[in-house]
């Protein structure tokens, strides 16, 4: 899937409004991921991977780091209910495994799948260096793999947009419940037509 760069950021600043230069290297970094992904080939997928980026991402279109003060993550310390769930086994880990990301990876048994999962060079381990996860290329496989295989919830982009099916509201099971489903699925909408506007046949 090629798309033409200027045309998707004349449907995208149509849609939402002006755009600062900042967003606008973070689309182009996260726009050469995606084209280059060969496993990619849905263009309703790649709508709604944008839709979860523009939504996790809180329109900044880079990868974050999730917020709030470190006491906060006190409750994913190991010995905790919520530390043990997410493989936190290190005094400090509810902390250091906080979330980053396009799409936030939380406690140190994820970041560990994901270094297994990605085949992640020593340089690149999340496990052994968490802000590996912010590097925009590392941060785009995270979200491909994990949405597309399921590895985030058990649920994956063919659940729920294959064929002629096209579930953008339930497809937010793939990463948190039904938490703000619906406004998510109409960036999907949006972007699905910004995206088919925008395509460049080979």
């Amino acid at each position: 899937m090629r798309i033409d760069h200027t045309a998707f950021f004349v449907g995208y600043r149509t849609a939402w409004g002006r755009l600062a230069q900042s967003q606008v290297s973070g689309f182009e970094l996260l726009g050469r991921n995606m084209e280059a992904d060969p496993t990619l080939t849905d263009l309703r997928w790649a709508a709604y991977m944008l839709a979860t980026v523009k939504h996790e991402c809180a329109n900044t279109w880079q990868p974050v780091v999730e917020r709030g003060p470190r006491s906060y993550f006190d409750q994913y310390e190991t010995g905790t209910a919520k530390g043990r769930r997410l493989g936190n086994t290190e005094s400090g880990d509810g902390w250091r495994f906080r979330g980053r990301g396009y799409v936030q990876i939380t406690g140190r048994g994820n970041y560990a799948r994901m270094t297994r999962e990605l085949g992640l060079r020593e340089i690149e381990d999340v496990e052994k260096d968490p802000e590996q996860a912010l590097r925009p290329a590392i941060a785009y496989r995270i979200m491909a793999v994990g949405m597309t295989k399921g590895l985030f919830t058990g649920k994956k982009l063919s659940d729920f947009i294959s064929g002629d099916a096209c579930d953008y509201k339930n497809a937010r099971k793939i990463i948190n419940g039904l938490d703000q489903a619906a406004l998510i699925a109409q960036y999907a909408k949006t972007f699905e037509e910004i995206l088919k506007s925008a395509t460049v046949d080979n």
